[in-house]
């Protein structure tokens, strides 16, 4: 009788690293909530009259503020699709770091990640560090070889 084969840590690591890429996607989906509550407050903050009014002695608005919300609300559609981006790449890449192929791929979006701090940071390291041991090269290796 065969004993059990004992796992490897870097079988470990990896097992580890796509459960971390599924719950920073998580948090990031739901951090990306925050997107429409903070449109929702400069809405109303930039068109409400009462509020944009400059007190007696004061001197007027150098702009229109309806017109410069109509400008920077083109931020909170790119703001919301590059954070549903970070989302759908994140966890495409726990999946594929969890069936260990397309390892330059789950490199390039840890390379993405490393911009959301700090967990987007942490992660985006760690994912370097243990996807470019020759250990983890030659586990990767093995998978894709295998028909």
């Amino acid at each position: 009788m065969n004993p059990p084969p004992v796992p490897s840590p870097d079988a470990d690591h990896l097992r580890v690293l796509a459960i971390c890429h599924y719950i920073t996607a998580g948090l990031t989906l739901l951090m990306s909530g925050f997107i429409p509550l903070h449109y929702a407050i400069m809405k109303m903050v930039f068109t409400s009259p009462e509020m944009m009014e400059p007190k007696p002695g004061e001197p007027a608005m150098p702009f229109d503020p309806a017109e410069f919300f109509a400008l920077i609300q083109w931020f909170y559609v790119i703001a919301a699709l590059f954070m549903l981006s970070a989302v759908i790449l994140t966890a495409i890449s726990g999946r594929f770091i969890q069936r260990r192929v397309n390892r330059l791929f789950s490199l390039i979006v840890a390379g993405f990640m490393c911009m959301f701090f700090p967990f987007g940071t942490a992660l985006g390291v760690f994912t370097f560090i243990v996807l470019t041991r020759e250990s983890v090269r030659r586990l990767y290796f093995e998978t894709e070889s295998q028909p």
